[in-house]
């Protein structure tokens, strides 16, 4: 049965509504998922009466549309309740309760991570963020100068910057290539490093889907391609992982990266990163660790003090995950964003999807450019005069919005930023 929209998202604006169903939440979205039954993830990611259940999980402001869910997102009122329940037991006696008490869990942690992964978990780091992981990898590898690395142009602001310090200091040459977006083809894209490559070539930094348009890369083939040649392959997954269904060997990469803070409503400041074991011994931890940790993932963690309350959390995430479970979670989110993207898409021929719209080559992520407007000035009036929180990219290469709800976003939500959209490009932004 499909709820109507309004009344939903009327019934989940209500802060008394919220309060009422934070405490079972978690017991409420398992019972949506036995009423669901054996209902095809392509069924389901339509059914408003399942995904009302999942929504009312999330302790979030109603009054404001939250559609940058790519940046952070919120984490379930399950997560946030063991995350707090944690700080405040480590505040009672830090030294004790912290290291002696909560520290030891991150080793389930790592446990439930790998699994999920498909990797050992002696291969398994838990860190920060995908931008800690990556300096790991980047920072940490032995290169020398006139080494050369191959990036795109559209790799994450933070890594290119790191690269960009290694050349500088190092002597290393970094190349960056470009491709179009939406590309012709994942064939292209792997023709493109592979064009890039000669003899002094050593790493190549790929991303497993990019921050920007939300392409997903042909992974397998970039690695498989690279490691005939003895080339090393970091893969960054920061908004990959738990946004669609995937796992190590489905990639074969050897490096993976990714934050936990984005799609698997994890606590703010929580990711992995992925060494595989016979290549640990070559990567420098970030902060240093003694010899005898050189083969020992856990060398990527030792940063120094830190809460074991965000990351023992990440226990909590893992059970919402798999409670909704990652096939019906991509179904959702390609739902969502082809309701929008595609609406837009035939209200104006100014409108121009950057994001492939199918269910193979980009999943929740969207990205739409719109042709004679200001990106910054309209990402500015949906925010300020209609709290509808979007993503302004201005990248050499192209502009607009990116644009990404989440599984506790309504159709209602979405329907409204159109709304918006579609009078804007008729009257244009108001002065």
């Amino acid at each position: 049965m499909t709820l109507h929209r309004r009344s939903l998202l009327t019934g989940l604006a209500s802060g008394l509504g919220l309060a009422a169903w934070r405490g079972d939440s978690l017991a409420r979205v398992l019972a949506a998922g036995r009423s669901a039954g054996a209902s095809p993830p392509s069924t389901l990611a339509s059914e408003e009466a399942y995904w009302g259940e999942i929504a009312r999980a999330f302790d979030v402001d109603r009054t404001c549309i939250n559609l940058n869910n790519g940046g952070c997102s919120p984490a379930p009122a399950s997560v946030m309740d063991v995350l707090i329940r944690d700080v405040r037991f480590s505040n009672e006696i830090p030294v004790y309760n912290m290291w002696t008490v909560l520290e030891p869990r991150i080793e389930s942690c790592r446990r439930d991570l790998a699994s999920e992964f498909g990797c050992d978990p002696e291969e398994m780091a838990i860190t920060r963020n995908a931008s800690e992981s990556l300096e790991t990898l980047i920072q940490g590898i032995d290169l020398v100068k006139g080494d050369e690395v191959v990036v795109t142009t559209q790799n994450y602001p933070r890594m290119l910057t790191t690269w960009d310090q290694r050349e500088r200091r190092d002597g290393i040459v970094v190349k960056r290539i470009t491709f179009p977006v939406p590309p012709s083809s994942q064939a292209d894209l792997v023709e493109r490093f592979r064009a890039a490559i000669t003899p002094r070539t050593k790493v190549l930094e790929v991303t497993h889907i990019t921050n920007l348009t939300g392409q997903i890369f042909p992974v397998r083939d970039i690695v498989r391609m690279a490691r005939e040649r003895n080339i090393e392959v970091f893969v960054d997954g920061a908004h990959a992982f738990a946004q669609f269904p995937f796992r190590r060997d489905d990639l074969d990469c050897d490096y993976y990266a990714t934050s936990l803070h984005k799609w698997l409503y994890a606590p703010i400041g929580t990711g992995f990163l992925y060494v595989r074991k016979a290549k640990q011994k070559k990567i420098w931890p970030l902060m240093a660790a003694p010899p005898e940790m050189d083969e020992n993932v856990r060398k990527y963690e030792e940063i120094g003090t830190h809460p074991a309350a965000n990351h023992n959390a990440i226990a909590m995430a893992m059970v919402f995950h798999r409670t909704i479970g990652a096939e019906r979670k991509a179904a959702r989110l390609r739902f969502l964003r082809d309701r929008w993207a595609k609406r837009l898409q035939a209200a104006s021929p100014r409108v121009k999807i950057l994001t492939p719209l199918n269910d193979t080559d980009a999943c929740g992520i969207g990205f739409a450019h719109f042709e004679g407007l200001d990106t910054k000035k309209l990402q500015a009036y949906l925010w300020d005069k209609q709290r509808i929180m979007t993503t302004p990219i201005d990248h050499p290469e192209f502009s607009g919005l990116r644009i990404t709800p989440n599984v506790y976003t309504m159709p209602g939500e979405v329907d409204v930023f159109c709304d918006r959209m579609e009078k804007i490009l008729k009257e244009g932004l108001p002065a």
